[in-house]
């Protein structure tokens, strides 16, 4: 078998319609389903389902929890949560499964947690390839994703997209069972 891989000389936002092309490229013709994809605001989500409306497949958003900026406020807003969901795209809002309840601790008390170190790992690839990783966990979990079963996540760098890849997720209690299969595009780290 023979893939190729785009890379971005930088990471962000600049490389959201080349990523959405790409995914839109690889689900042709294939047997994947579900495409999970980090956007906080949901205008990436809402650019990705405008790529693959006429494509037999889910979108499912993942947004940061509330209070990730601002106390009791979620970064995306009622209107644009209400779009997606009247295009058939449920937006989970929740803990990050890579820092949560960790990242307090490690503020609070210094030192660092197991899960704060999976996620760094991840980040020596790129921090795409770690929010592919934790949406498909978080979305596992909420049974919003299959586990068993391919998907394709998307992720970015501050805001956008830079990262996509083929990957089997796994739930929280078995993360070390999630598998990536392809890396469609990501930056240069």
């Amino acid at each position: 078998m023979e893939k190729s891989i785009t890379y971005f000389e930088n990471p962000g936002a600049e490389n959201t319609d080349a990523v959405i092309e790409l995914v839109r490229e690889r689900l042709e013709g294939s047997n994947i389903k579900y495409v999970a994809v980090a956007s906080s605001t949901g205008a990436s989500a809402l650019k990705l389902n405008e790529a693959l409306k006429d494509l037999d497949v889910t979108i499912v958003n993942c947004s940061h929890h509330v209070g990730f900026r601002e106390p009791n406020k979620a970064q995306i807003s009622a209107e644009t949560k209400t779009e997606l969901e009247e295009k058939g795209i449920v937006t989970f809002i929740g803990s990050h499964a890579l820092s949560g309840v960790g990242k307090s601790i490690s503020k609070k008390f210094g030192g660092v947690t197991p899960v704060e170190i999976i996620a760094a790992v991840y980040r020596t690839f790129s921090q795409g390839i770690k929010v592919c990783a934790e949406i498909s966990i978080m979305l596992a979990d909420a049974g919003l994703v299959p586990v068993g079963e391919e998907i394709i996540a998307i992720g970015g760098t501050g805001s956008g997209l830079d990262t996509a890849a083929v990957l089997t997720p796994a739930n929280m209690t078995n993360v070390f069972d999630m598998k990536f299969h392809e890396i469609i595009a990501m930056p240069r780290p």
